[in-house]
């Protein structure tokens, strides 16, 4: 039997970072509970990440490339059954690395790395949401002003972009916990989408509805 080759300690690390970090938020974790709760020594760790910001920095490239690959499918979305998974898709890869929207104005107040990048993610995320709702448009399932989309296009960013904040606000020492992520995905892709109700044509608006009910009973 082969034995499968020990995971790399950079890689090791990263996964335990990312968990202590979802789990506590990235204030409270320090490098030394890092070291801990991987047994190794600290100079172990900051040997492959001297500082806890280039920690940061790898957890947050790990979410940049798949975040930038799946914004670019608003490009291909043509009606309700399409955002509907869009938008799921996109809150369960937030979700993976959600110590970065709790945690976000703390962390983009300290790292100007991630100031700046995510000030692109931001007006990729609007780009992507306007051509959501271009295609929508002109796919017949949406009825909206086409001087109506930069609007709406920028509350649904919002939305999106701060929703973790809020459930986390709402019931701070369970929101963010493991076995409430498909509750909470599922109510930040609804309230996102609930956005685009008075523009929904009727049939699509009907089969939000149908999807909202389906998933609620799912979750119940």
């Amino acid at each position: 039997m082969v034995k499968k080759a020990p995971r790399r300690t950079a890689e090791r690390i990263l996964e335990v970072t990312l968990g202590l970090f979802n789990r506590f938020g990235e204030p409270n974790v320090s490098t030394t509970l890092i070291s801990a709760e991987l047994n190794i020594s600290p100079g172990n760790l900051y040997y492959h990440y001297p500082a806890k910001d280039e920690l940061i920095n790898a957890l947050f490239d790990r979410f940049e490339r798949p975040l930038h690959a799946l914004l670019g499918a608003g490009d291909d979305v043509r009606d309700v059954e399409d955002a509907w998974f869009f938008m799921h898709t996109l809150f369960e890869l937030i979700w993976q690395y959600r110590f970065l929207y709790r945690d976000l104005n703390d962390l983009l107040s300290k790292n100007r790395r991630l100031e700046t990048h995510f000030q692109a993610i931001l007006k990729n995320k609007t780009r992507s949401i306007r051509a959501l709702l271009d295609g929508m448009r002109r796919g017949g399932a949406l009825h909206i002003d086409a001087r109506e989309i930069d609007a709406t296009a920028t509350s649904m960013v919002v939305v999106l972009t701060y929703w973790l904040s809020f459930e986390y606000v709402r019931d701070p020492r369970n929101a963010l916990e493991e076995h409430n992520a498909q509750a909470a995905l599922l109510r930040g892709a609804q309230h996102v989408l609930n956005l685009l109700a008075p523009y929904l044509e009727p049939t699509q608006r009907d089969h939000l509805l149908k999807l909202s009910d389906a998933y609620n009973k799912e979750i119940t």
